[in-house]
């Protein structure tokens, strides 16, 4: 059961860190499927939030949590998207650092989580 929590969080955390290099790739110019970036229900890791957090651990006030931060971090990215679009690439590229900051608190909510399955809490 430990391997496979671990494996289980580990997969929701490397969706999450595709996102972001989608996001970041798109944002300097790459072409690249928006759909994925600006709608949570498209993302790999919202399916991930859709089937493990809001299923099997559905039962943590985090995976609530969780899922309202990721919805969230689409808004921003789908905002910095339509500021590229309008040529505002650099006022774009700065607004990462705020899609950082949510990235992180939604990776602090994917450990807390993985740490009270583990310990039962």
């Amino acid at each position: 059961m430990t391997d496979e929590l671990k494996q289980d969080f580990e997969s929701g955390m490397v969706k999450h860190l595709l996102f972001k290099s989608k996001l970041r790739s798109y944002l300097y110019g790459s072409k690249i499927n928006p759909g994925p970036i600006r709608d949570p229900a498209q993302c790999a890791f919202g399916a991930w939030i859709q089937e493990r957090a809001l299923g099997a651990y559905a039962h943590l006030s985090e995976s609530r949590e969780l899922d309202h931060l990721h919805t969230l971090i689409h808004r921003e990215a789908s905002r910095l998207m339509d500021m590229h679009e309008r040529g505002e690439t650099e006022q774009a590229l700065a607004g990462l650092s705020a899609v950082e900051k949510m990235a992180n608190q939604l990776t602090l909510l994917l450990r807390t989580m993985e740490q009270k399955l583990r310990t039962g809490f």
